[in-house]
């Protein structure tokens, strides 16, 4: 049995029918887990994830994780029950009031306490040894930091082989990738990171996507962006990057786009040109 199958149970579903049974021993695993002198920091961020929130509490409630921990949350402003959810689970909890995933995360990092920072989103479930995994990679000399693999939940609309394909695939790419433009291979949802070598300003705010790419590319001053590909270190998520599209859909656009600049991954760089459709875009 797959050991995320339980929280598929409640994965997608309304609040109102998670039972309390979950709710509490969600909210007593947490407490249990967490440290008043932390060493790394696992820092969830959630705008409207009210249908997956508990899910992903519940799997980190369960994290088999040898050093000291401290679990927290990050409510990007959302209009649902996710602040209601964070509250049910006892642990601590912040607002972020500016919209995306870079204020999101600055603002976790801005709250860690911790010396390992970890990424979590709110719609990604993380197997017991996710965390160990990472640690004992980001405790080895000159790493600073550390990036994991993550697979799709089954559904009707996928199944198990396309996804194997799709995921098969696109892991190849990034490890070739990796070797030269590590940076370009990170993933937020499964990155992890030595806090004491940047500040929250490092987190850009001002792009809608790459921010973890960014920081990643910031990392690599200090030390090397290494990639975990242990299934121990599989988290799995929804269908967010891929959206409505089918797997084969969306991975044959990834290839159009990638293959349109294949040489790049060759070489090196320090420095990157924003694309105007990804910059942040004000108010007036």
């Amino acid at each position: 049995m797959p050991w995320y199958k339980q929280y598929l149970s409640i994965y997608n579903r309304p609040f109102d029918e998670v039972p309390d049974s979950v709710i509490e021993e969600t909210r007593r695993e947490l407490a249990a887990r967490q440290s008043d002198s932390p060493i790394a920091t696992i820092a969830v961020i959630a705008y409207n994830e009210e249908t997956r929130l508990q899910a992903c509490l519940w799997a980190l409630s369960h994290i088999e994780c040898k050093v000291p921990i401290e679990i927290i949350g990050i409510d990007n402003d959302s209009t649902d029950r996710t602040r209601e959810i964070f509250q049910l689970s006892g642990i601590p909890f912040y607002v972020e009031h500016q919209h995306s995933c870079g204020y999101a995360r600055r603002c976790g990092l801005e709250h860690a306490r911790g010396k390992y920072y970890f990424d979590a989103d709110a719609d990604t479930l993380y197997p017991p040894l996710y965390h160990i995994t990472l640690i004992r990679k980001l405790q080895q000399p000159n790493v600073a930091g550390v990036s994991a693999t993550w697979g799709y939940i089954p559904d009707e609309q996928h199944s198990r082989f396309a996804l194997w394909c799709y995921e098969t695939i696109r892991n190849l790419f990034l490890r070739i990738q990796a070797i030269q433009r590590p940076e370009l291979s990170v993933r937020g949802l499964v990155f992890a990171y030595n806090r004491t070598f940047i500040r929250p300003s490092d987190y850009r705010v001002d792009i809608v996507r790459g921010e973890d790419g960014s920081m990643a590319l910031t990392l690599k001053q200090f030390g090397r962006i290494c990639f975990i590909y242990s299934r121990k270190a599989r988290a799995i998520t929804g269908y967010g990057t891929i959206g409505n599209q089918s797997v084969w859909q969306s991975l044959k656009r990834s290839i159009s786009i990638q293959w349109r600049g294949i040489i790049r991954i060759f070489y090196p760089t320090e420095h990157y040109n924003d694309s105007p459709d990804n910059l942040v875009k004000h108010d007036e």
